[in-house]
């Protein structure tokens, strides 16, 4: 009798996909991440477990039998959680932010739940067009040079990430580390000394909000060094791109229609979650040129008509997901009006928080601050009242020891950059829960500590 139940166990097969179990599962998901939500503030904002943490919690093999859902989502709880650095925490400001939204979560739902693969625009027509339209919408709001969209001869495209790794070619790259950006003489005598040295540089890369401090460089001039020596100008607004849709900043891309690329991520500082990288160019076939792949097994009428686009060959993989949903309901649910004040309310608040810096006077501003991104430090001349401090070295290792402290403490995390052999702190505003009264702790948090620290030294 035993066996043959074992049999007809062994002969039912699972349902992967089932609909209604599906729904069963998926309201619980939401309920757990909207439970998630509402006490995130709770959390501590940077994981405080050891290195190998999880392996010591879990088994060493899978389950060979089907665990319930139930069970598996209080393992999240108990085991997940404690290791997730919260970066939708209202009192994160590390880093620049990846920030959520209502309708980002829900587009990304809706993406991997069609889970197409829309590699040419026969593998999944809406997936390419939707993309191509939403990269419009986006160009417009920007004003964008019309040589950029797909109207005017252009296009743009979804990528996973803005980063470019300049070891892979030979390039001229601007202010990655620089604190005030490029001039246009300093590039001129970099390329000049390049082609003495017999390097022929290929590829410009110009920053609208740098990582380290958010400096701005001044596009026109740079793109005409630029074009005396035939270099590709690639402007990079990974993180301040957003802000560009502000009248106020839109003046930081005054020369973008001498470029040849711009992109900025959509999932820093624009409600559409983690992966979405916003790329126009002016020349598609360059891309084309560079990336096409197109054995047998992929062709078919509709590329060969040359009337669509087939995205494929605008990226280095094959496979790609359909993002484009994401950004379309970002775009939808909030509107450009809601985006606007979106972004004009972190600025607000870095404004609020350098606001506080400049009454303290043991601090002090080390760079101007351009959009919601501050950079700050113990100034030296506090650091000295106890002890002579004469070296930079040690006024950095005591703002980097502050920094710390204030980090394990859980109550806020915040980043570091090194501008010019100076370390300083970043303040970063862009959680999508953040409010002022979370700037206002996190200077409490931030001048305890700093009395705690100078108290001692």
């Amino acid at each position: 009798m035993g066996s043959i139940q074992n049999q007809k166990h062994e002969n039912e097969t699972i349902k992967p996909l089932d609909p209604e179990e599906f729904r069963k599962q998926g309201h619980m998901v939401i309920d757990f991440l909207a439970d998630y939500y509402k006490n995130v503030e709770k959390y501590p904002v940077r994981s405080q477990v050891e290195p190998g943490y999880l392996r010591e919690r879990l088994p060493e093999s899978a389950p060979y039998d089907p665990e319930p859902l139930e069970e598996i989502l209080q393992d999240v709880q108990k085991d997940i959680v404690p290791g997730i650095t919260h970066w939708q925490s209202p009192n994160y400001f590390a880093y620049f932010p990846s920030s959520g939204s209502t309708a980002g979560f829900l587009g990304e739902m809706l993406s991997t739940g069609f889970n197409v693969v829309g590699f040419n625009w026969m593998s999944s027509p809406a997936a390419t067009e939707l993309e191509s339209i939403v990269m419009d919408w986006l160009g417009k709001m920007l004003q964008l040079p019309n040589e950029f969209l797909f109207s005017g001869g252009g296009g743009g495209v979804l990528q996973g990430t803005t980063c470019i790794n300049p070891n892979n070619f030979r390039a001229v790259s601007t202010t990655k580390a620089n604190a005030f950006g490029l001039t246009a003489e300093a590039l001129r005598s970099t390329i000049e000394a390049d082609i003495e040295a017999g390097l022929v540089p290929l590829f410009l890369c110009s920053t609208i909000g740098t990582t380290s401090s958010t400096a701005v460089d001044a596009l026109s001039p740079l793109c005409e060094v630029a074009k005396e020596y035939g270099i590709w100008v690639h402007v990079d607004a990974a993180y301040a791109g957003s802000a560009c849709i502000c009248p106020e900043f839109r003046h930081y891309l005054d020369g973008v229609e001498n470029a040849h690329s711009f992109s900025f991520n959509a999932h820093k500082w624009f409600l559409t979650t983690l992966d979405c990288c916003c790329l126009w160019v002016k020349d598609p076939n360059a891309l084309v040129k560079a990336l096409s792949t197109y054995p047998e097994y992929l062709r078919n009428k509709a590329s060969e008509s040359k009337q669509v686009v087939d995205y494929k060959d605008w990226q280095i993989t094959l496979s790609r997901r359909f993002r484009s949903l994401k950004l379309w309901l970002v775009l939808r649910s909030y509107g450009v009006a809601n985006l606007r004040k979106f972004l004009r309310s972190h600025v607000k608040m870095a404004k609020n928080f350098e606001g506080l810096i400049a009454m303290d006077k043991r601090f002090e501003v080390v760079v101007p601050r351009n959009f919601a991104t501050v950079c700050f430090r113990i100034s030296p001349i506090e650091i000295g009242k106890n002890q002579i401090v004469s070296k930079e070295e040690a006024i950095n290792n005591f703002n980097a020891k502050l920094l710390e402290s204030i980090n394990e403490s859980g109550k806020i995390y915040m980043t570091h950059a090194v501008i010019g052999g100076v370390y300083v702190m970043r303040f970063a505003v862009g959680a999508s829960l953040t409010e002022n009264r979370h700037v206002n702790l996190a200077w409490k948090v931030v001048q305890e500590h700093a009395n705690a620290l100078l108290t001692m030294s």
